[in-house]
């Protein structure tokens, strides 16, 4: 028993050692092009109150006070609760988001650019993120990957706004 406490402190140790020498800051950014015009995924990714019903993460919405004018929420999902803020709008091709939680062990923006291109959008998400802690950034580097979270995000955004054509 006490071969395997010493086997488990010892993963725990190499990952956070691994972990911490990992940088702390990261970018991803993936593409996906959909068939309607910028104005129709801009009000499918800005209706805040409507988010739980088209993304399997998000399971209930909080609006916040607005901060420095421009709105805030809370998600909450299985992975807890998640305060964001709008940092920058300029409807219908750019939206600039910030995690507004500084007691969390990650922080940093997602930027939402939208581009019209062949009678429909092409939508580029950019994650400019920190992992603070070194054990989550071990995490996110190799077992949920970056890119995750926008991926999911995507696929989930293609589903709604398919629906919203009736495919």
């Amino acid at each position: 028993m006490i071969g395997a406490a010493i086997v488990i402190a010892a993963i725990i140790a190499l990952i956070a050692l691994i972990g911490a020498r990992l940088p702390r800051s990261h970018s991803a950014t993936r593409e996906a092009r959909f068939d309607v015009p910028p104005q129709a995924i801009w009000d499918v990714i800005t209706s805040v109150d409507a988010f739980p019903s088209w993304r399997a993460d998000v399971k209930k919405v909080e609006r916040l006070p607005d901060i420095n004018g421009q709105v805030a929420w809370v998600e909450q999902g299985s992975s807890g609760r998640l305060t964001l803020a709008v940092e920058r709008r300029e409807p219908p091709t750019l939206l600039l988001l910030r995690i507004a939680d500084p007691s969390l062990p990650f922080g940093g923006t997602w930027t939402y650019e939208l581009t019209p291109s062949a009678g429909g959008t092409t939508l580029a998400i950019t994650e400019n993120g920190e992992v603070y802690n070194p054990l989550f950034r071990f995490m996110a580097r190799y077992v949920f990957g970056h890119e995750g979270t926008i991926n999911a995000y995507m696929a989930s955004l293609k589903k709604k706004v398919e629906s919203n054509r009736g495919i």
